[in-house]
């Protein structure tokens, strides 16, 4: 059965994910060196991207292209490992003593610190480089 790929719902997973990290149409269109306008006719739907603006998208946003092309859920597990590291997570269990460290790190924010952190998390993330 073939499905096709539906722009306008691909427009709206960036949108979505863009505003969840509190950025500007236009600081998300600095950071992956596009234009505002490309941006926005993305967001509509109303262009289609190539792989490459596709693949800088998803980095930027540290979402998985195939979530945004086909809205997969992802699992627990999903959302803390990159596709890239799950065989090393399941070689080892490094990435997840991390991830426990962190989880122990937050519980003893109060409410007010982690909204703090959130926030660095937010300017930070689309700046990382995978």
């Amino acid at each position: 059965m073939y499905n096709e790929i539906n722009n306008k719902i691909i427009g709206e997973r960036i949108r979505y994910e863009r505003e969840k990290l509190g950025l500007t149409r236009e600081k998300f269109a600095e950071i992956v060196d596009l234009s505002p306008l490309y941006i926005g006719q993305l967001e509509r739907g109303e262009r289609q991207m190539s792989l490459n603006t596709l693949f800088k998208v998803s980095q930027c946003l540290h979402i998985s292209i195939d979530y945004l092309v086909k809205g997969s859920n992802k699992d627990e597990l999903d959302c803390f490992i990159k596709d890239d590291e799950k065989s090393d997570y399941l070689k080892n269990n490094a990435h997840k003593e991390d991830m426990q460290e962190v989880i122990s790190l937050i519980k003893r924010c109060s409410k007010k610190e982690i909204s703090i952190i959130k926030e660095i998390i937010k300017i930070i993330l689309p700046h990382l480089k995978k």
